[in-house]
C-alpha cells in the first residue's frame, strides 16, 4: 500500500507533513455522548462493556460515525491486561477501578505469571480486527495500554489515589519489590502491545497518567527504564509501528517523555504547545493539548483556542488532541464543532496568518 493510500493520523505519525494536522481525542467514546449512556444503561458493567467484543466495537464507533475523527481508538481499560497475569480488578461507578487485594508483597509478585494475551484477552483481536474492516483506510485504529508505573499503583494502592502514599512508600523503603513488579508489568505490557499490533492497531498510546506525580528523579528510577523496557521490546518486533506517550500533569518531566523511545509525545495542557515543542526538540512529534474545559466555550472560543494550538504547533509532526479526554457533561455539538473546525485547518491557518 502507497504512502498516499494510509490514512492521515498514521502518515503523520510516521513523518510526513500533510496540509492540516490529523485529529481525534482521548476519551472519545463515553459519556458525553447520549448513545453511550443509553448503552450503558443497558449495560451496567463497565467490564461488559469493554471485554463484550460486540459492545466494545459498537462504543468504539460511536464517535466515529458522529465526528469522522482521523483516529477511532478502541474501548477499553489500561487495567484490561492485569487478570492475565493474576490480578484480578473491578471498576465501579461511583469508585473507579478497585484491586482487592492490592499488590504489596514479594510474595504476590512473584505468584504473577506471564501474559498470553491469545488465552486471557481474545476479545481484543475480535475488537481490533473488526474496527480495521469497519473504518478500512478512512481513518487510523488505535490501540491502547497502561505503562508500568501507572498500573504499578493502581495495583499497589487497590484503587485511585490523591497522594500515592502507599506505592510511594513502597519505592522508597522497598524499593526491591517494586522494580520486581514494575519488570514483569513492563514485560506483560510488551507482549500486550504487541499483540494489539498483530490485531490491528496502526498505532499505540502508552498511558503514564499518574507518571507526573513523581518528581524528575524518581521518574527517572521507576517510570523511565520501564517505558525504555516497553518501547524497546515491541520495537524489536514492530519497529514501524508508531507509538505515543501521554502523561497527565507532565510539565516537570516532558523531556524525560522524549527519552522513552517513543514516537510522538502527547502534550497535557498545562504546558504552552510552543514551549513544548521548544523543549523537546524539533526531531519529536507531538500530540495536543487543548484543554478539554474548552469545549464548553462558545465556537468562537473553540475555534480560538484551537487556532493558537495549531500556530503553537507548527507544520508537520503534529496529531490535534485534547491535553486529557473530554470530560463528561462536554455537548456534543461542541466536539462537533470542534472536528468540523479541525478539518479546515488548513484554511483557518491561512485566514489567521
Amino acid at each position: 500500500m502507497t504512502s498516499s493510500n494510509l490514512p492521515p493520523l498514521l502518515r503523520v505519525a510516521r513523518g510526513e507533513i500533510l496540509d492540516r494536522p490529523p485529529v481525534w481525542v482521548m476519551r472519545q467514546a463515553g459519556r458525553y455522548m447520549k448513545v453511550y449512556r443509553d448503552l450503558r444503561e443497558q449495560y451496567p458493567s463497565f467490564r461488559e462493556r469493554s471485554e463484550n467484543p460486540d459492545l466494545a466495537i459498537e462504543i468504539s464507533l460511536q464517535p466515529w460515525r458522529a465526528f469522522q475523527p482521523d483516529g477511532v481508538i478502541m474501548f477499553s481499560d489500561i487495567l484490561t491486561p492485569l487478570p492475565g497475569i493474576g490480578i484480578d480488578f473491578d471498576i465501579i461507578e461511583s469508585r473507579g477501578p478497585v484491586i482487592d487485594p492490592p499488590i504489596r508483597s514479594r510474595a504476590q509478585v512473584e505468584q504473577l505469571h506471564p501474559l498470553d494475551p491469545d488465552r486471557s484477552l481474545p476479545f481484543i483481536r475480535t475488537i481490533l480486527e473488526t474496527l480495521r474492516r469497519e473504518v478500512g483506510n478512512r481513518s487510523t485504529v488505535l490501540g491502547f495500554v497502561g505503562a508500568p508505573w501507572t498500573l504499578a499503583a493502581y495495583a499497589v494502592e487497590g484503587k485511585t489515589s490523591k497522594n500515592y502514599a502507599v506505592i510511594k512508600g513502597m519505592a522508597f523503603s522497598a524499593p526491591e519489590i517494586l522494580h520486581a513488579f514494575l519488570g514483569k508489568l513492563a514485560d506483560a505490557i510488551a507482549i500486550y502491545v504487541r499483540y494489539q499490533i498483530d490485531c490491528g492497531a496502526q498505532v499505540v498510546q502508552l498511558f503514564d497518567s499518574w507518571a507526573g506525580q513523581l518528581s524528575p528523579q524518581d521518574y527517572e528510577t521507576f517510570a523511565l527504564p520501564y517505558q525504555r523496557r516497553v518501547v524497546a521490546q515491541v520495537k524489536a518486533t514492530h519497529p514501524d509501528t508508531p507509538l505515543i506517550l501521554y502523561i497527565s500533569g507532565s510539565a516537570g518531566v516532558l523531556e524525560h517523555m522524549a527519552q522513552s523511545g517513543v514516537d510522538i509525545v502527547s502534550v497535557d495542557w498545562t504546558v504552552d504547545m510552543a514551549i513544548a515543542r521548544q523543549r523537546l526538540g524539533a526531531q519529536m512529534k507531538v500530540q495536543g493539548n487543548i484543554d478539554p474545559g474548552v469545549l464548553f466555550g462558545s465556537q468562537a472560543f473553540i475555534r480560538d483556542r484551537l487556532i493558537d494550538t495549531l500556530h503553537k504547533a507548527g507544520r508537520g509532526g503534529h496529531i490535534l488532541n485534547l491535553g486529557h479526554g473530554v470530560l463528561p457533561g462536554t455537548p456534543e455539538e461542541n466536539v462537533e464543532f470542534f472536528f468540523a473546525t479541525a478539518k479546515e485547518a488548513d484554511k483557518l491557518l491561512a485566514v489567521s496568518a
